[in-house]
């Protein structure tokens, strides 16, 4: 029996701590030539649905580079090297919203971008406990939040467009945690 797809050579360049492209030789099929397929390698990424103890979704509205423009997010971040999701997620919920989780629960696990990035993204339904009093928002970060109702609009308006993140609301709905 022949072991198709093969991968004939892996390659990898380190861009930065959080980043490497990754070369990878491929044959297809026993007749098929070898192609070369690219990705990028980073950490798992983590994304956080996080309700406060008055019902309202936490939102992060900053910069982002890669689009050239701010985005309307969910809490979010990148897992340290060894970091448990659940700690990591926690660590990455205070620094940007000053807001301590209250319970955590693990809502899915799924590709980030299976054609093209080869990280695992967990998505998870925090309830929070109240803001940190002494938290200051980081530089270019601003910390609101929305009603379901209201997240929903922006939703439709396009302002709350990071598709991970969309997919974070999509199994939350699913899991009838949420209603939109």
């Amino acid at each position: 029996m022949d072991d198709l797809p093969r991968i004939i050579e892996t390659r990898r360049a380190s861009v930065s701590p959080w980043m490497e492209v990754i070369t990878r030789d491929v044959q297809l099929s026993s007749n098929a030539a070898v192609e070369t397929y690219y990705a990028i390698g980073q950490p798992d990424y983590l994304v956080a649905l996080a309700v406060t103890p008055d019902s309202r979704i936490l939102l992060v509205r900053q910069y982002r580079p890669a689009i050239e423009r701010f985005s309307l997010e969910l809490p979010a971040g990148l897992c340290e090297p060894n970091e448990d999701p659940f700690t990591a997620i926690a660590r990455e919920l205070l620094e940007e919203t000053g807001y301590l989780t209250s319970s955590v629960e693990l809502i899915g696990r799924t590709a980030t971008c299976a054609s093209r990035i080869t990280n695992s993204m967990y998505s998870f339904f925090i309830r929070t406990s109240e803001r940190r009093p002494d938290f200051v928002e980081e530089p270019g970060v601003s910390v609101s939040s929305a009603l379901p109702e209201e997240l929903r609009q922006l939703l439709l308006a396009g302002e709350f467009c990071e598709q991970t993140h969309v997919g974070v609301l999509a199994l939350a709905a699913a899991r009838g945690l949420i209603s939109l």
